[in-house]
């Protein structure tokens, strides 16, 4: 196998609470971790020489700085791989949109190139490297819809409603730190149980960066209050992505038809296993 080409599937925090703030700085949470068939590609073809090469670059991102970079470089060094790589990334997902695209990028790198170079690497190891890239990684690299709490990576699959969505990015970057580092930000939500959220189920679930958001990007919000007056819609993630929850794919066309100029939007249905996964036959 000399060349592959897989999806970088989006994610949604289906809910998401902040218990507490630790004295590293980084937050506590609980969330509810699903994939959508919606996503990012990345092409792979092996190379002999060690090269790692990316095409397109990001913009504002140097190239050695890019997550799918390091990730090769990650992986090359923890396994001691004297092969290299030509990665081709279409890029579908926003940048600061809080659907994971960076951190699927990575776990696409991590997963598709231990294919391609054939090392005989376990899940839990590539979990491992993933984590020193983000706490988003994991989840990605495992490819189950998830209970998540530490920062995110402490994960248990779960079996969620696999419904239809309308995501819209309202056409700007959310800062995450910003969004935690605000004052205003809710950081003592009492802890709850797995089992607790689940039987709860969607009509109650909420995201407590959701206000903050709110305040500090107005767009946000005109999104969240243009979607709910089609569906309930939450914030994914600190934003600035807000989805909304469907039954119907035809229920989504409606509302696409009427997005307006100067926002992005996309239907897409929920997965409980990655795309990432089916595609490698890892399900």
């Amino acid at each position: 196998m000399s060349e592959l080409s897989l999806p970088a599937p989006a994610k949604l925090n289906r809910m998401l609470h902040v218990t507490g703030r630790r004295a590293d700085g980084y937050h506590e949470l609980q969330t509810l971790f699903q994939f959508l068939d919606h996503g990012d590609t990345l092409d792979l073809r092996r190379r002999e020489d060690g090269r790692i090469t990316l095409t397109p670059g990001l913009p504002g991102v140097e190239h050695d700085a890019n997550l799918i970079v390091r990730a090769a470089g990650l992986l090359q060094e923890s396994s001691g791989c004297r092969l290299g790589a030509d990665i081709a990334l279409t890029k579908r997902l926003p940048m600061g949109g809080g659907l994971g695209g960076g951190s699927s990028d990575a776990a696409t790198a991590l997963l598709g190139l231990a294919r391609l170079w054939e090392l005989p690497v376990s899940l839990d190891a590539l979990a491992s490297l993933g984590l020193r890239l983000g706490a988003d990684v994991p989840v990605f690299i495992r490819g189950r819809a998830a209970w998540a709490e530490g920062i995110g990576e402490r994960l248990t699959p779960v079996e969620l409603d696999t419904p239809w969505f309308v995501v819209i990015h309202p056409g700007i970057e959310v800062a995450t730190p910003a969004v935690f580092g605000a004052s205003q930000l809710t950081r003592e939500t009492p802890p709850i149980s797995m089992a607790r959220a689940l039987q709860e189920g969607p009509h109650a679930w909420r995201n407590d960066c959701q206000s903050t958001v709110r305040r500090l990007y107005p767009a946000v919000g005109e999104a969240l209050d243009w979607l709910s007056g089609f569906a309930p819609s939450l914030l994914t993630g600190t934003g600035a992505c807000v989805f909304c929850r469907l039954t119907h794919s035809d229920e989504a066309d409606s509302i696409l038809a009427r997005v307006g100029d100067g926002w992005h939007a996309f239907k897409a249905r929920g997965r409980n296993i990655s795309p990432l996964h089916q595609a490698l036959g890892l399900h």
